[in-house]
């Protein structure tokens, strides 16, 4: 899978290093006899979705989804026809409750990267039904490298770090330059411990517009029950992946 032109002028050097080859070899001797999440076509699609010269929100997840059809390689969004998961149904409830806008009936979140939403794992694959199964493999370094690269070439960026671990992961962002929101992960286990009413849709959007950009239209559109269809059964029809980098 090639890295978008925009973004490989950045990563590409970082495709060969060590450690991603590694990678490449663990990942093609998973998928021998192993399913895994996002279909190799979504690895990226993060970075697909959202050009990297037009990044001005980055929302960090941690892993793929790792149920049939759900993961598409966007953090927190699912396909069209996938059932909201837990998560994205607060982030749904905080939005309401923030900026008044009705929650989705869906979790497909392409609109919000097409904007400059930057939605990414910190771990890019997964093993079905098997969470957390390729973390310490090599993704979280390349990862750490697309937030470093941001944060050193862009100004301005409203990074949202939910959860100690996109905390940790965010540590080194130049507070100076970026506006960073910090608060629980919107899990059900910690949503009502600080993410409802933390306000981070309105005030990434109040700052946006403080240094000149323009804010994101958080509201999704509805979509047809004939595209929710299409979209669901071709990803179930992604059983088996390789990479090559």
């Amino acid at each position: 899978m090639d890295i978008p032109e925009d973004w490989s002028e950045h990563l590409a050097q970082e495709l060969k290093k060590e450690y991603m080859l590694s990678l490449d070899a663990f990942l093609r001797t998973e998928e021998c006899n192993k399913t895994l999440y996002p279909d190799k076509s979504h690895y990226f699609a993060a970075l697909e979705a959202t050009r990297f010269s037009q990044v001005k929100v980055v929302i960090l997840g941690q892993d793929p989804y790792h149920g049939a059809g759900q993961a598409h390689g966007l953090s927190f969004s699912v396909a069209y026809g996938v059932k909201v998961p837990p998560s994205l149904v607060n982030m749904y409830k905080e939005l309401e409750s923030d900026l008044g806008i009705a929650p989705a009936q869906h979790g497909y979140l392409m609109s919000w990267a097409e904007q400059g939403v930057l939605l990414l794992n910190s771990v890019l694959t997964v093993e079905a039904h098997h969470a957390g199964s390729h973390q310490n493999k090599g993704w979280e370094r390349f990862t750490d490298t697309i937030i470093e690269v941001i944060n050193r070439e862009h100004q301005g960026v409203v990074f949202m770090l939910w959860g100690a671990y996109a905390q940790k992961k965010g540590r080194h962002i130049d507070r100076a330059k970026q506006c960073v929101l910090e608060t629980v992960h919107p899990s059900p286990l910690s949503a009502y411990r600080g993410f409802f009413g933390c306000r981070h849709f309105s005030k990434a959007n109040d700052y946006l517009k403080s240094v000149d950009k323009s804010p994101v239209q958080w509201a999704l559109a509805a979509v047809e029950t004939g595209a929710k269809t299409s979209s669901t059964q071709a990803m179930l029809q992604n059983e088996q992946i390789t990479l090559s980098f």
